[in-house]
C-alpha cells in the first residue's frame, strides 16, 4: 500500500485515496496490544503501591503494640524460655507483663506514726521505700552485664520482689503530712525491667502478691516476707515458664510461734508489734541438701529446712538453714528435670524449696558471702537456668548491687 512513498518526501502520492477500513485493519491490532499493555502496567504499579503502603501502615502500628523504642528492655522478650512460644491469641502470663495491678488493701481506718525510720500502724512496722530511676537502672546495668558474661547458652530471670510497704500500707497514709513518705515500688520495678535487656527475661510476682495482699504473706515485726508471700510468687515463675506449681495440698504445713523479728530488734520489746508465726511446709519427697561454709567444708543434711529452729529473733533461719554461701537440694520428686541456679540475698531464702517440685538439682548462692565466679560454676554443673530474687530494698542499695557485679570477674 504503502510503496509509492520515497524516504524523503512526506506527501502522499497523487493516486493515493485513504480507505477507513483498510486503515482500521492494519492499525487497530496494534494499537489494542498497546492499551492492553499500559493497561497491565498500570494495574501492577498500583498493586505494588498499594502493597507498599500497607505494609508501611502495618509496620507502624506493630511498632505501637510492642512499644518499639530505643531502650532494649522495652519489650519483653521469652524466646529464651525453654516453654511454647505463647501464641498471639494467647493471654501473656501475668509474670510476664508490667500491667501491674495495686493491691486492694484492707483499712480499719486508723492512723499510723513514725519510730526510728519505720512507719508503724495496725500493730505492724513497715520498712520504707526510697530507690530512684538512677538505682532500678544501675541495678538492671548489673543485671545485664551477668547474662552477657554468662553467654546465650543459659537462661537468665530475674525477679525484684516488693516488700509490705506495698502491699500492706494502705494509700491513704503514704506521702502524706504525718504520714509514710515513700516512693512507689511498682513504678520502680516498671523502670527497672524496661532497663533490662531483651536477652534477660523479668518475672514479676507484683501481681501474684498483691491478689493476696490481705492474707499472711508478710511479717508483723520483720522485714522479709512469708513462706506462703514465697509461695505465692514462686507460682509466678511457674507460670511464666509455663510449669506446673507445686501444690501446698501435698505438703505438710509446720509451724513455730513467737518470731519477733529485726524491727522488734530495732524498736525494743515494747514495740507493741504483733508476734509472728513462721510457716513452712514439708514435701512428700525427699531434698538431702549439701551446704557449703565460708571456709568451705560441707554439711550434709535430709533436709532444706532447719528442723530445731524456735522462737526468738532468728526463727526466720529455718529456711535453708539461715544465710549460706552455697547450699545445693537435690529433689526426689519424680516430676523434677533439670537444674536451676538461684541468686539472692535473705528474700531468697523462703523461696528456693519450692523449686524442688521442677527441677532435681537447685543450686542456692547468697552473693553477699559467695566468693566464686558464677561463669565457671555454671559450666562446672552445667546449669542452664540462672534465676536472680531480690527484695526491691537490696535492688536499690549500692553495696549489695556492686557485690552482684564481682560474681563473674
Amino acid at each position: 500500500m504503502y510503496s509509492n512513498f520515497s524516504s524523503g518526501n512526506n506527501r502522499r502520492p497523487s493516486s493515493y485515496k485513504y480507505n477507513p477500513s483498510s486503515y482500521n485493519r492494519n492499525r487497530r491490532p496494534n494499537r489494542n496490544r498497546r492499551r492492553t499493555r499500559n493497561r497491565i502496567i498500570i494495574v501492577l504499579t498500583g498493586l505494588v503501591a498499594l502493597v507498599l503502603v500497607v505494609s508501611i501502615i502495618s509496620s507502624f502500628f506493630n511498632c505501637l503494640c510492642s512499644g518499639c523504642s530505643n531502650n532494649k528492655g522495652s519489650t519483653l522478650d521469652t524466646s529464651t524460655v525453654n516453654t511454647k512460644t505463647t501464641k498471639a491469641t494467647e493471654k501473656l502470663p501475668d509474670a510476664l507483663t508490667l500491667n501491674f495491678k495495686e493491691p486492694d488493701i484492707e483499712d480499719d481506718g486508723s492512723d499510723g506514726e513514725m519510730s526510728n525510720n519505720l512507719y508503724l500502724w495496725n500493730k505492724t512496722a513497715f520498712e520504707l521505700f526510697y530507690g530512684s530511676d538512677d538505682s532500678a537502672k544501675a541495678y538492671a546495668k548489673t543485671i545485664n552485664q551477668l547474662k552477657k558474661k554468662l553467654g546465650k547458652d543459659i537462661s537468665v530471670f530475674d525477679m525484684v520482689v516488693p516488700n509490705h510497704t506495698e502491699m500492706g500500707l494502705p494509700a491513704r497514709l503514704k506521702n502524706v503530712e504525718g504520714g509514710a513518705t515513700t516512693g512507689s515500688q511498682a513504678d520502680y520495678i516498671k523502670t527497672l525491667y524496661k532497663s533490662l535487656d531483651k536477652s534477660v527475661i523479668p518475672v514479676s510476682c507484683y501481681n501474684a502478691l498483691s491478689k493476696h495482699c490481705n492474707d499472711y504473706i508478710y511479717f508483723n515485726t520483720d522485714h522479709h516476707w512469708t513462706g506462703l508471700g514465697a509461695y505465692y510468687a514462686y507460682t509466678a515463675f511457674a507460670e511464666a515458664t509455663k510449669q506446673k506449681a507445686l501444690p501446698l495440698s501435698k505438703c505438710e504445713k509446720r509451724t513455730i510461734e513467737g518470731f519477733t523479728g529485726s524491727f522488734v530488734t530495732m524498736l525494743g520489746s515494747d514495740s507493741g508489734l504483733k508476734t509472728d508465726t513462721v510457716n513452712y511446709w514439708t514435701f512428700p519427697y525427699s531434698v538431702p541438701t549439701t551446704i557449703t561454709n565460708a571456709n568451705g567444708s560441707t554439711n550434709d543434711f535430709a533436709s532444706c529446712y532447719y528442723p530445731e529452729a524456735g522462737a526468738g529473733s532468728n526463727t526466720y533461719g529455718v529456711f535453708l538453714w539461715g544465710d549460706n554461701p552455697v547450699e545445693v537440694i537435690k529433689s526426689e520428686c519424680s516430676k523434677a528435670k533439670d537444674k536451676i541456679l538461684i541468686v539472692h540475698e535473705s528474700y531468697g531464702n523462703a523461696i528456693v524449696p519450692y523449686f524442688t517440685y521442677n527441677y532435681k538439682e537447685i543450686y542456692s548462692i547468697d552473693f553477699r558471702s559467695w566468693n566464686g565466679d558464677l561463669y565457671k560454676y555454671c559450666k562446672e554443673n552445667e546449669i542452664k537456668n540462672v534465676l536472680f530474687v531480690n527484695g526491691v530494698m537490696s535492688s536499690a542499695t549500692a553495696f549489695q548491687v556492686q557485690s552482684m557485679a564481682e560474681l563473674i570477674p
